[in-house]
């Protein structure tokens, strides 16, 4: 038995892709990298590829890997890392485009793969990726297939850091006849001042926070091994931390923080039958939950955990984080159902 089965609800991702294709006129790219936000690479890049995205981002040349070995020679890949010391032969065998990021590793691509396309981020505030203002001169630009930005504060509309990156997201790349992109999902929403020629949607693909008019993609059903009857005065899992105050009908379940559920969850997470919430008692171990089912009026064969009746975006927030994490933190061990 696997530690759950992820269902990927395909014509909800492409959904989402059509909704964000139509917020904006820009070429619309897909962010997949981390597996495509844990949900499979191999199956979503094929998906996007068949409904119109040539454009691929990933953050390592090892997941560039990936996409190619699936989609062949037709897609462009570009790698948020750029090119790092020792990547050159994986570029120029995968055909990978790097975005660079600093003089350094300018110098690096063009000593050493000149003929290879590439794209350029520059740092208009963030303060993370990106050739600096100080080192910004726009010479550096030529040849490039675009010069792109990444906005820190996208997800809080009013946020006056998104302005002030704007203009200097214009300032550097003023007069120059070459493609721009500044907006992944939350810049999208931001409107068209930010759309540019090209936006790199993430996790509005993936049915996730900012983007509140997307379609739930994924459903997350962990299989029971075992219930019992505990009572009153009895202790459940490591620490003995959780004494029941009546007798209790437990479920334990195939499933822990190995697989992404994660241990602050513990006596915090809520799974579902039928929409009946059935909460968390005890810690979340490695491999195994347990679930308090007494509301039930029969043994389940499976506890949902997203779904129907709680997001991605609930969980994070219980979870204090975000859905990009929930999402991502999905193991291996789950099997993915596409339909």
């Amino acid at each position: 038995m696997c530690s759950g089965y992820l269902t990927i609800n395909k014509q909800a991702l492409i959904n989402n892709l059509k909704k964000l294709q139509r917020l904006s006129t820009s070429e619309t790219g897909s962010v997949v990298k981390a597996n495509a936000y844990g949900l499979g690479s191999k199956e979503i890049v094929k998906l996007l590829a068949t409904h119109g995205v040539r454009k691929f981002f990933v953050a390592t040349i090892n997941e560039a890997e990936i996409i190619r070995e699936t989609l062949g020679k037709s897609p462009e890949i570009y790698v948020f890392s750029g090119h790092l010391e020792g990547d050159t032969k994986k570029f120029i065998d995968l055909e990978a485009r790097p975005i660079l990021n600093s003089i350094a590793q300018l110098n690096r691509h063009h000593s050493q793969s000149r003929e290879l396309p590439f794209a350029i981020q520059i740092d208009t505030g963030m303060n993370r990726l990106g050739v600096t203002s100080n080192d910004w001169v726009k010479e550096l630009a030529t040849g490039a297939d675009f010069i792109m930005s990444h906005l820190a504060c996208a997800d809080e509309p009013s946020n006056l850091e998104n302005k002030k990156q704007l203009n200097k997201f214009l300032q550097m790349t003023s007069e120059l006849n070459i493609p721009r992109s500044l907006s992944a999902t939350a810049g999208i929403l931001l409107g068209n001042d930010y759309h540019f020629d090209l936006t790199r949607p993430g996790i509005g693909l993936y049915g996730g926070f900012p983007f509140s008019d997307s379609e739930h993609v994924v459903s997350l059903d962990i299989p029971v091994i075992q219930t019992k009857v505990i009572n009153k005065g009895e202790s459940i899992g490591y620490g003995a931390s959780f004494i029941a105050q009546k007798k209790m009908t437990i479920a334990t379940i195939s499933a822990g923080y190995a697989d992404g559920i994660i241990r602050s969850l513990s006596k915090k997470a809520i799974f579902y039958h039928e929409g009946i919430p059935c909460r968390v008692v005890g810690r979340i171990s490695m491999d195994l939950i347990t679930v308090d089912i007494s509301k039930l009026e029969n043994e389940p064969n499976y506890l949902n955990f997203i779904g129907p009746s709680q997001s991605i975006d609930q969980i994070a927030e219980i979870s204090n984080t975000i859905g990009h994490e929930i999402l991502t933190s999905l193991g291996n061990r789950y099997s993915r159902i596409y339909k």
